[in-house]
């Protein structure tokens, strides 16, 4: 066989040629019996620095040579005990940042679960207005909501210290209709006097038995029927659908208080009432949960003593306590939303509309946005009660103009008291004043203003700086 001539499968060089594309090297060089090409020099890098013929990234093993390099290997051998303690420590990391996430996820579920297992529902209710669904108003605002809210005045458990348990009867201490706009830019808080002469429907007792429609005292249709009765009543006094309703008792009031650190408040007077286990002095200063219940409670030792005067201080401390969640960022930060929610789920006694947290963080979220200005209270249009001067009674067209416009979700205009023209701090259209209920009209045939009432927004301060 001629020297020229290789018993490899690759091509021969022609030495005569400067370059040879076939023979795969420069001129000059000449396969070895293998044919491969000899190693004088480390072969060229492709631009992405791997060597020629391979597929595999480029790869730093000191000096270039072949597998028999010992200084190449002993270079790559001395990296891999460090590449592997950090594969090593980054699978630990992952492996602990997955637990950590598994018990924040299982914390957050047995959380969510407590809140939610805090809430009573009032299914009785729902029953006994299902009964009498054709007698009640069809909503009319579509997205509009109208919440009732009771606060109880019931003695018995653990509100026995705040009064004499009579059997554990319950009585509407407060009762308030909260209307929330449907484009959720402003919330209205009406206040119903619980000495308000009204007509109370036929009711069924918690024995089951049927009372009679009466014309009496609104608080008592709490306590003959329960919430469903008191829903039925309202509706009947308003035309408003009452969509879903809450009942809390004194504790939970005084634990959500305590739960956002207490709310600020503005004395005249001090004040020093056995009965509200009350004693503060004058000023401003901040309250906590005993001593809020006391103030919002007591009738007598503030004030002129009248359940009118109670209920306008009732109004301001929601206001102030709105203000407080609101200023605070408690709606928006979970760890202090928490013990807020624990405090008024464990109080709390809703429509199944509104038994599960999931609910109930709707609600809050949806009204998170409402500027505290627009977070308004007021109490119906009333005025002594002609038969009984104790007792209340509405002024008229007054107290059916400010229910159709909740109804309708048109604009309602609230303004403290002092800026109302009408001497009974109602509505400054009073038909007291004007047995029309409408404002003489301007000479130059512009439409009539719509009405104001007076009240407060949570935005007011509570000295009136």
């Amino acid at each position: 066989m001629d020297a020229d001539v290789s018993d490899s499968p690759g091509t021969p060089a022609e030495p005569d040629r400067p370059d040879d594309p076939a023979g795969g090297g420069p001129a000059g060089e000449s396969p070895d019996a293998s044919g491969a090409a000899p190693q004088k020099d480390a072969p060229a890098e492709d631009k992405q620095g791997r060597p020629p013929g391979g597929d595999g990234p480029a790869e730093d093993t000191g000096d270039a040579g072949g597998p028999g390099d010992t200084a190449g290997a002993d270079g790559t051998w001395s990296e891999r005990p460090a590449r592997e303690g950090r594969s090593h420590w980054l699978r630990w990391t992952a492996l602990a940042a997955s637990f950590l996430v598994l018990v924040a996820a299982g914390v957050g579920w047995w959380l969510y679960r407590k809140l939610d297992g805090n809430i009573t529902t009032d299914t009785s209710a729902a029953a006994e207005l299902k009964a009498y669904e054709k007698d009640r108003p069809l909503p009319i605002a579509r997205n509009a909501q109208n919440i009732l809210l009771i606060g109880s005045d019931t003695r018995s458990g653990e509100n026995s210290a705040y009064g004499r348990d009579d059997g554990g009867s319950q009585r509407s201490d407060t009762t308030i209709l909260l209307h929330l706009a449907a484009d959720r830019r402003s919330a209205t808080a009406v206040s119903i006097p619980r000495d308000l002469m009204t007509e109370i429907p036929s009711c069924h007792t918690t024995g089951g038995k049927a009372t009679k429609a009466q014309f009496a005292q609104f608080n008592w249709a709490f306590e003959l029927g329960g919430t469903a009765c008191t829903i039925r009543t309202v509706e009947k006094m308003t035309g408003i659908r009452v969509d879903h309703h809450m009942v809390i008792d004194f504790n939970g009031f005084k634990d959500m208080v305590d739960a956002v650190d207490g709310v600020e408040v503005c004395l005249k007077e001090p004040v020093d009432d056995d009965d509200a286990h009350l004693k503060l002095p004058a000023g401003r200063q901040e309250l906590d949960g005993e001593a809020a219940l006391g103030y919002v409670r007591a009738r007598k030792s503030i004030g002129n003593g009248s359940d009118t005067e109670r209920m306008d201080r009732q109004q301001k401390f929601l206001g102030a306590l709105v203000n407080k969640m609101q200023s605070n960022g408690v709606l928006l930060n979970p760890t202090r939303l928490y013990p807020v929610l624990d405090a008024a789920t464990k109080s709390l006694t809703t429509d199944p509309g509104l038994d599960s947290l999931r609910d109930l963080y709707d609600l809050v979220r949806g009204m998170r946005n409402v500027p505290t200005e627009k977070v308004q209270f007021l109490t119906v249009p009333r005025r002594e009660y002609r038969a009984d001067r104790n007792r209340d009674e509405l002024v008229q067209p007054d107290a059916d103009r400010l229910f159709t416009q909740l109804r309708k979700d048109e604009p309602v205009a609230v303004v403290p008291a002092e800026k109302a023209d009408s001497g009974d701090s109602q509505a400054d259209h009073s038909s007291e004043n004007d047995p029309s209920g409408e404002k003489p009209a301007d000479t130059d045939g512009s439409p009539t203003p719509a009405p104001t009432y007076s009240g407060s927004n949570a935005a007011d301060d509570p000295c009136g700086a």
